[in-house]
């Protein structure tokens, strides 16, 4: 297998805010590789660094053997990117962005107006081809992104949270699409997301980054059974008794947040009656009580102790204090 990206100890600081710290990873071609973590956990700084936007601190990559640093010019001509924000001209047709991107890449013209026509129609936009972008839905423009970002031909494809505000029916199209680039074009695909379904769909592997830190990387199969067993959640407005009424061997982790504690176990449906046995001989009331499978929500719950939706809270309200901080 060839490595198409390589990270070594990646780093980004702003000041006293390590944007990413010591990120290390590989990617094989063709692989689907996926960074999932809350906003603001790292994720765009590391792929800003990776496509040339961002000056690493320190550290080092490179991208199908193209150091990031001594050879930008080399490392744009070898990848494609999507960033989360919109960057398509408006007033322009799906046809004409796609030409002003692949005359900026000096593809000639006959290469250029084959590509595109091909391009289109893989994102099904061909019929649309002549409609000014400003007429269509988000996610006809994100298919349109996607489409002028493999116009030059990448090896590696960066997608920046691609599917973000879309409705599921639009984003599962799009799920088809970036699998089929990776299956049938062999291209890898590095991939930003806090959807948990996102990443397990599509990801080969994942790297969870949480506070500029990788704390967990592997398949989203091992990173779920790492966890082991089944997990139990109980929403209680007695959560603070419920531990000390299960000191039980089975009972293999405990977290306990407001309003509800999750237990992880073997066997679940075994224990589920001894389990409301023991909080009823201790008066605890249960408002619910469900059982499944672990999910990377549950994975991301146990390396941090919150889910991603605390940590996108949290991290927002912090990034607002150092902003302020900044001003004054």
């Amino acid at each position: 297998m060839t490595t198409a990206v390589a990270v070594h100890e990646l780093t980004k600081s702003f000041g006293s805010l390590v944007a990413a710290d010591r990120v290390s990873f590989a990617i094989e071609q063709g692989e689907i590789f996926g960074l999932l973590g809350p906003n603001g956990a790292g994720k765009t700084t590391t792929l800003s660094m990776l496509s040339t936007i961002l000056e690493p601190t320190s550290g080092s990559a490179t991208i199908m053997g193209i150091d990031i640093q001594k050879d930008q010019d080399g490392v744009r001509k070898a990848i494609g990117i999507v960033f989360q924000d919109q960057s398509l001209d408006e007033e322009l047709t799906a046809w004409e962005n796609m030409d002003f991107h692949g005359r900026l890449y000096r593809i000639p013209k006959e290469v250029r107006e084959q590509r595109t026509d091909e391009l289109l129609k893989l994102v099904e936009l061909y019929d649309r081809r002549n409609d000014i972008v400003k007429t269509f839905s988000g996610g006809m423009r994100r298919r349109l992104e996607i489409a002028r970002g493999l116009l030059h031909h990448p090896q590696v494809l960066f997608l920046d949270e691609p599917t973000i505000g879309l409705d599921p029916q639009t984003r599962n199209l799009l799920w088809k699409y970036i699998e089929t680039l990776a299956k049938e074009k062999n291209i890898t695909i590095i991939l930003t997301t806090h959807y948990m379904e996102e990443a397990d769909r599509l990801c080969n592997r994942i790297a969870i980054i949480d506070h500029g830190k990788i704390i967990a990387m592997d398949t989203p199969a091992r990173l779920k059974d790492a966890i082991g067993g089944d997990v139990v959640t109980i929403h209680s407005p007695d959560t603070a008794k419920i531990p000390a009424a299960l000191p039980v061997p089975w009972v293999k982790r405990q977290e306990t947040r407001e309003g509800e504690i999750i237990l992880t176990l073997e066997n679940a449906e075994q224990h589920l009656s001894e389990i409301v046995t023991r909080l009823n001989a201790e008066q605890i009331e249960i408002t619910s009580i469900s059982v499944h499978k672990p999910t990377l929500e549950d994975v991301f719950l146990s390396y941090t102790g919150k889910t991603i939706r605390e940590e996108d809270i949290s991290r927002k309200d912090s990034m607002r204090m150092h902003f302020r901080m900044m001003r004054h």
